[in-house]
């Protein structure tokens, strides 16, 4: 089992800064995730342009 990679990710609702958790098993991914900060809802996407570095960039669910 692969471990999971944390990622600094800014909150476009509150410009807070969180960790979040990658799973690099699942290659490019797309999924929706809470602020760990406002817990507004975020969507992720996520791409690997590099094998063990993750390129994540987060947007409002509902802009």
């Amino acid at each position: 089992m692969m471990e999971l990679i944390p990622v600094a990710v800014q909150c476009p609702h509150c410009w807070e800064y969180f960790e979040a958790l990658v799973d690099p098993s699942q290659g490019d991914q797309e999924y929706v995730e809470d602020c760990h900060v406002c817990c507004q809802p975020l969507v992720f996407t996520v791409t690997w342009p590099d094998p063990e570095t993750p390129t994540v960039s987060a947007h409002p669910e509902n802009p």
